[in-house]
């Protein structure tokens, strides 16, 4: 596994983050309204958001004197290309399984 991966499984571990990338599945937000029900500070929530960041899971820009965060749809693709190593090898396992039981 390539530490690229590593930051992404480890970011995913965490059920704040889990929850802000929920957030912005409906489109991007700023740093405050991501904040707004936590109950950790916002600086906290900046800080989750980096790791994210670092992790390539989300993406931000500026709006003003607003910094929006978004969901990086490249760095989930390359998330879900890892894990559907593990379910293209969960279905042949599964196959040899069906057919084994056939025989």
């Amino acid at each position: 596994m390539s530490s690229y991966e590593d930051r992404q499984l480890d970011a995913l571990g965490d059920p704040t983050r889990r929850a802000i990338l929920e957030r912005l599945r409906n489109g991007p937000l700023p740093v405050g309204s991501l904040a707004e029900g936590f109950p950790i500070s916002r600086p906290a929530i900046s800080q989750h958001l980096r790791i994210l960041k670092e992790a390539q899971l989300v993406m931000d820009h500026a709006q003003g004197t607003r910094r929006y965060y978004a969901i990086d749809p490249a760095g989930f693709a390359a998330a879900r290309h890892y894990l559907d190593l593990f379910w293209a090898h969960a279905l042949h396992a599964f196959q040899q399984q069906v057919e084994s039981q056939e025989e």
